[in-house]
C-alpha cells in the first residue's frame, strides 16, 4: 500500500463519484478505479458500494475514511515540521554572554529573536567569560557565544560585531565624579575593581595595558561578575575601566564616565563551532550579528 492509495480513496470517497475524484486528481477515471480495486483487494475488505449513479461507503469504508485522512494530515505535518526544522524556524538554541553585554544584549537580543524566530527555544546564560564560553561551546551547552576574543580554539569560529572604548566606573562622591572626562593617568592611586588575572579575562588584560600606558601599575581587587564588580565600586571599594555597555548596569551609587582622548577597545565577537549545522542556530546567529551591527 502506497500513500497514494490513500490519497486517491479519500477523493473518492468524498466526491462518491468516480468521474468528480479522478477530475479533482487529474488522472483518468479507469486507472483511479483500478487502485481503489487494488486497495480493496490488499485490505481484503469492501470499501466502496458502486452503483450506475453514484458510490457509497460501506460501515468499513467510512472508518477507513476517518484514518486515512488521520495518516495523510500526519504525513502533511510531518514534512511541514520537518520544512520548518530545515527553515531553522524551531529548535532550541543556547547562547553564552559575556558579562559586560549581559545587561546591554541579553535583554534585547532575547526579545528580538523571540519576535523572528518564534518557534525556537532559547536558553540564555550571562556572565561568561570567554574562556568558560570556549568550553562550553566545544562541549555543546551553548551553539552561540557572545564572547571577547581571542579565542584560541581552532574548532571555534568568530566574527567580530563590534570595537567597545572602555569608560571609567567611579564612586558617586568620588573626587573625579563630577568631572566630564576621567584621565587614566588619574586612576594612579586608586585601587581598580577588575576581572580574574591569570588570563581568563579580556578585559583585565586590556585595562593593565591601558594602565602600562599611562605609566603605572595598578593596585586591583579582582571579582568574576560584572554586577559584583560594579557592586564594589558604588561602596567605594574603588574604581573600575570596563566596556561602555556596562552602563546599562545601573547600580544605586555608581556613576559612569567617559575617558579623555581615544580611549582603548575591547572587541565583542559572535562565536560558534567551526562545523556547527543546526539550521536554528545558523539563523539566531544571523539574527544576533545583524542586530548587533546595527548596535541594536
Amino acid at each position: 500500500m502506497e500513500l497514494r492509495h490513500l490519497r486517491y480513496y479519500v477523493a473518492v470517497a468524498e466526491e462518491c463519484h468516480f468521474g468528480r475524484a479522478a477530475a479533482r486528481l487529474h488522472i483518468a477515471q479507469p486507472p483511479l478505479s483500478q487502485q481503489i480495486k487494488q486497495l480493496e483487494g490488499e485490505l481484503g475488505i469492501q470499501l466502496l458500494v458502486r452503483s450506475t449513479r453514484r458510490v457509497e461507503l460501506t460501515p468499513a469504508g467510512e472508518r477507513y475514511l476517518t484514518r486515512a485522512r488521520e495518516v495523510l494530515a500526519a504525513v502533511d505535518d510531518a514534512g511541514t515540521e520537518a520544512r520548518r526544522v530545515a527553515n531553522g524556524d524551531v529548535g532550541t538554541v543556547k547562547i553564552g554572554f559575556t558579562g559586560t553585554a549581559t545587561y546591554e544584549l541579553l535583554p534585547v537580543l532575547s526579545k528580538a529573536l523571540r519576535t523572528e524566530l518564534p518557534g525556537v527555544d532559547l536558553e540564555l546564560r550571562g556572565e561568561m567569560l570567554t574562556p568558560s564560553q570556549t568550553e562550553a561551546l566545544m562541549e555543546g551547552r551553548i551553539d552561540v557565544g557572545l564572547l571577547r576574543p581571542p579565542v584560541g580554539d581552532v574548532d571555534i569560529v568568530t566574527r567580530v560585531l563590534r570595537h567597545e572604548p572602555l569608560i571609567a566606573a567611579l564612586p558617586d562622591g568620588h573626587r573625579l565624579a563630577s568631572t566630564s572626562h576621567v584621565s587614566i593617568a588619574d586612576l594612579r592611586d586608586e585601587t581598580l575593581v577588575g576581572y580574574p588575572s591569570a588570563h581568563r579575562s579580556v578585559i583585565h588584560d586590556a585595562v593593565q595595558e591601558a594602565c602600562r600606558d599611562a605609566g603605572f601599575t595598578p593596585r586591583a581587587t579582582e571579582v568574576a561578575e560584572t554586577s559584583t564588580l560594579i557592586s564594589f565600586v558604588a561602596a567605594g571599594m574603588g574604581v573600575a575601566l570596563v566596556p561602555r555597555s556596562v552602563q546599562h548596569l545601573h547600580i544605586t551609587g555608581a556613576t559612569y564616565r567617559p575617558l579623555t582622548g581615544t580611549p582603548p577597545t575591547v572587541t565583542l565577537a559572535i562565536a560558534m563551532r567551526r562545523d556547527e549545522s543546526d539550521p536554528a542556530v545558523q539563523r539566531a546567529a544571523e539574527v544576533i550579528a545583524r542586530l548587533v551591527d546595527q548596535d541594536v
